[in-house]
């Protein structure tokens, strides 16, 4: 397993781009399994990487972030709460 952390929420804001968004965090962070979804004024993201609270301090520059969800794959892997 590269990435371990399951990283996913919401950004809620105005003017918001899913494209953009999603090429931003392909450019900037190392991780896998990207969705950048949704409209101008809400988008769900799901990333799995090993750095999650720089994709949460990029994501809150682009608008309000909540339902934010961090789920460790490696300790689900051996059986355990993520």
């Amino acid at each position: 397993m590269d990435y371990i952390f399951d990283t996913q929420l919401l950004i809620s804001g105005t003017g918001l781009d899913e494209d953009a968004i999603f090429d931003a965090i392909v450019a900037q962070f190392e991780g896998d399994s990207l969705l950048a979804v949704g409209d101008d004024e809400l988008i769900r993201i799901h990333f799995h990487t090993n750095t999650p609270w720089k994709l949460l301090e990029y994501c809150a520059g682009l608008g309000e972030i909540h339902d934010i969800v961090i789920e460790n794959m490696a300790r689900q892997a051996r059986g355990l709460d993520g």
